[in-house]
This record gives structure tokens, C-alpha cells and sequence, in this order.
């Protein structure tokens, strides 16, 4: 890992989403034998110092017990939501942030991720070799990039954390498996995600 600021890293699996495009809940399906926002959550506490859900409080009574959550604080809009929330509540340290819908995401391919760590950019976003824009829900977010955006945030008509990320000092990281950060938003995704996973 790079020189840092901070060494603390903590693990964020943004789940509060209404799935709307899926018809149902994506932190819910189980890919893997177990639903995906457990199946993420278990990946980062490996690599993390400490791994958090980020649910809306009608979710609390759906985890099992022992699971590290974060209530939407619901001051911001779309994935701001849970980032800021977790952001509010722990302001010193680096989150590396994934969507739930990233059925595809490995252990190796987070070590990849805070190996190349830059803590002295906004964030460390892994990105495609074809598009090179930064995946703001599959990124190591650090302190004063969440700072900026909360202040950003406030004056602002978007609460597009990529547009964000786009216009700031960030460090990109292609996935050895770009498969990696395929997002399954519907149904045809989804079974998209499955035929991958079954080929595996």
C-alpha cells in the first residue's frame, strides 16, 4: 500500500436502494448462495478494519444479528445517501464503498484496489479501460473527498457522486477482471451476472 494518512480503511455496502429497475430488492438475490449484500459485506470484512451495511431502517429487521449497519440519515439523494451517512458518523477514516449490485466483485480484485491506494487523491476508483471514468460505488472514497462533496453537494443541482469524481484529483485502477464491475440493475442484467457466474 502507498504511503497514507490515514491507514484506517472501512468497509461500506451501500444497500438502501428502492430497486426500483430490478423489481426487487438487489442486496436480496444470492448469487453466491447467500444474498448479495451479505456476500459483499463478508468480502470487505476481510480486507477492512471494519465493514458496515448501509440499509434504510425499515431493513434493520431483515440482517442477521451481528452485522455492522448504517441508517440513511437521509440528507442527500441517490447513493450520496448512504456514503455521506456512513461519512457522518465516521469522518476520519477512508471508506471503500461497492454497490450491492456488483455480483461479480472479488477478493482479489479489492486487494488490487487498496493496494494501489492513492490516499492523497479525493478517491481510488476502479475504472474500464474503455470508458476511464471512475466507479464512485466500486472506489476507496478518503476523507476530504467525502468533505468536498458534502460541500459540494449543498450547491449543487447533482447528486451524481461519478460527475463528482470526474471533476476532482481521483486515482484509477483497472481491474485485472474488468468482469468485476458489472452492475446487475434488471432483470436482463441480472441473468446476464448469471451466466457469467455459472461459466466460472
Amino acid at each position: 500500500m502507498k504511503s497514507s494518512t490515514t491507514d484506517k480503511i472501512y468497509g461500506l455496502v451501500l444497500s438502501g436502494g428502492k430497486s426500483t429497475r430490478m423489481g426487487m430488492d438487489k442486496g436480496t438475490i444470492a448469487y453466491h448462495g447467500t444474498p448479495q449484500r451479505e456476500y459483499l459485506y463478508n468480502l470487505l470484512d476481510q480486507v477492512c478494519n471494519r465493514t458496515f451495511l448501509s440499509i434504510r431502517s425499515e431493513q434493520e429487521n431483515d440482517l442477521p444479528k451481528g452485522m455492522n449497519t448504517i441508517l440513511d440519515e437521509n440528507q442527500y439523494k441517490g447513493p450520496y445517501n448512504g456514503l455521506l451517512s456512513a461519512h457522518h458518523q465516521y469522518p476520519d477514516v477512508a471508506w471503500l464503498v461497492l454497490a450491492c449490485d456488483l455480483p461479480l466483485m472479488d477478493l482479489s480484485a479489492l486487494k488490487q484496489l487498496i493496494n494501489d491506494r492513492t490516499p492523497d487523491k479525493i478517491a481510488t476508483a476502479f475504472a474500464t479501460r474503455d470508458s476511464q471514468l471512475p466507479e464512485p460505488l466500486a472506489a476507496i472514497w478518503e476523507p476530504k473527498g467525502l468533505q468536498e462533496s458534502i460541500i459540494q453537494q449543498k450547491n449543487a443541482n447533482s447528486s451524481c457522486p461519478r460527475k463528482f469524481l470526474i471533476q476532482s484529483d481521483v486515482a484509477l485502477v483497472y481491474p485485472n477482471n474488468e468482469q468485476v464491475l458489472l452492475n446487475a440493475n434488471d432483470k436482463e442484467e441480472y441473468e446476464k451476472a448469471i451466466t457469467k457466474i455459472t461459466a466460472i
